[in-house]
């Protein structure tokens, strides 16, 4: 148990820097030494209004928090209005009006003691060539930094690569897709090595590939059978060798320097928007269950897989383990939010019902499912610290649980703001982004 749950190595990534989404390690980890406790005015040390539209996290590298932003402009070029609808339990609608409005794609750098902008540049201007959904933005993907440039994606609009003094140094047009339903897109690019990796899963043709970090010229490229996904892929490093880890309804591991395919495992359909999650030797992937007579009814089992697997994975009929499987958990819950573990307990949050799944991490064995009270839909993920679990809603309540087999709420922190995005966790501070307005809370 004490290797499983062992600290893993992702490359250039450091400990006490927020470098990408869910952490320079990918697995939603924060030092024990950020409050327990806040709301709109207590432990704030500042926040600030960001202009425009996003989902997308902030990022963090010592002194210097970086933020996206796709911000409307009016005829005579100033700063518009829009924002995400909020979420309302289901449906919600196509916004194709919004093709006709003209954005500023932006990247932020705030300082992280005083929240002072110390710049602000444009990546592009233009019109969206992708509708989206009422309550995505156009800007949801999450940055990701080296400490010396910032590499901001937002989707079909392109990647660009700025240095920490606010210079575009390049740029990159993957080309333009449609994506189901007009729901927009997600998936955030990741950093390891030398490599920039996307995840661009679309209706027309899904690909995934590696970008040379310093130059933006594309080292491979490799088809994917898959339609519009929403996860985004990770670094797994494990005992065995370095794995990238890319979801969908079929979950694929590639060696990241070649793209090579290593292994596969049918998720049995089922949508893929909550990113895996690997914690030393093992791997934690899951799709979640839809039953809404669409092409990817199903899914909605979890998986823990073991290292070294090569070919097809997936266990055989009702099989639930195998030579590289170690558990497989149907109905798990798993949905939006990805999942985190915690003094040995996966943790899995519902996304409409305000449900959380506390399940064994090395039985796959369900501990307990209780609804956390007052809580609305779970799209933000959750992270750990210490001994306990820290769940965002969509009403900006952030749920503090204990971990362990035992459920217990310790503290409910309410800013009461639409919030979507994950909170960047780092150096005893929470940098929490809602649908206007970034605070940065700490002691």
């Amino acid at each position: 148990m004490v290797a499983v749950f062992s600290a893993s190595g992702a490359g250039t990534a450091t400990a006490d820097q927020w470098s990408q989404f869910r952490g320079s390690r990918m697995d939603g980890v924060a030092e024990p030494t950020h409050p327990i406790r806040w709301d709109e005015s207590e432990n704030v040390a500042w926040k600030v209004d960001i202009p425009g539209e996003g989902w997308s996290c902030p990022v963090v590298w010592d002194d210097r928090v970086f933020v996206t932003s796709a911000v409307p402009i009016d005829t005579a070029g100033a700063d518009s209005a829009t924002e995400p609808e909020a979420y309302r339990g289901g449906g919600g609608r196509l916004r194709d009006d919004l093709t006709e409005v003209t954005y500023r794609w932006e990247v932020f750098c705030l300082d992280a003691e005083s929240g002072r902008t110390l710049w602000r540049q444009t990546a592009r201007e233009g019109r969206p060539t992708i509708p989206r959904h009422s309550s995505n933005t156009y800007a949801t993907e999450t940055p990701v930094t080296d400490g010396q440039h910032v590499y901001a994606y937002f989707g079909m609009m392109g990647l660009y690569c700025f240095d920490f003094d606010g210079q575009l140094i390049w740029s990159k047009d993957f080309g333009s897709y449609d994506m189901r339903a007009g729901w927009g897109t997600s998936s955030s690019p990741i950093l390891f090595g030398e490599q920039l990796f996307l995840q661009i899963d679309n209706d027309e043709q899904s690909f995934l590939v590696a970008v040379d970090k310093a130059t933006g010229e594309e080292n491979w490229r490799v088809d994917r059978d898959e339609k519009s996904q929403y996860s985004s892929p990770i670094i797994w490093s494990n005992r065995e060798r370095d794995e990238l880890i890319v979801g969908g309804m079929v979950y694929r591991s590639y060696d990241p320097q070649t793209g090579k395919q290593l292994w596969q495992l049918d998720m049995d359909k089922g949508r893929s928007s909550a990113t895996p999650l690997a914690i030393g030797d093992r791997l934690y992937v899951g799709t979640e269950f839809r039953n809404r007579g669409g092409a990817d009814d199903g899914g909605g089992f979890l998986f823990a897989i073991k290292p070294g697997g090569s070919g097809d994975l997936t266990p055989s009929g009702d099989v639930t383990e195998s030579e590289w499987v170690q558990w497989k958990m149907p109905r798990s819950g798993i949905q939006m939010a990805s999942p985190v573990a915690c003094q040995g307990y996966l943790y899995l949050l519902e996304r409409r019902s305000g449900v959380v799944h506390c399940v064994n991490a090395e039985t796959g064995q369900e501990v307990y499912r209780f609804r956390l009270p007052g809580a609305r839909a779970f799209w933000a993920s959750p992270w750990t610290s210490g001994d306990k679990v820290f769940c965002v809603d969509t009403g900006g309540t952030t749920y503090v649980l204990s971990a362990g087999p035992e459920f217990e709420v310790v503290a409910t922190n309410e800013i009461d703001q639409q919030t979507w995005s994950s909170p960047a966790v780092v150096d005893g501070a929470i940098y929490f982004r809602t649908a206007s307005t970034l605070y940065c809370i700490r002691n």
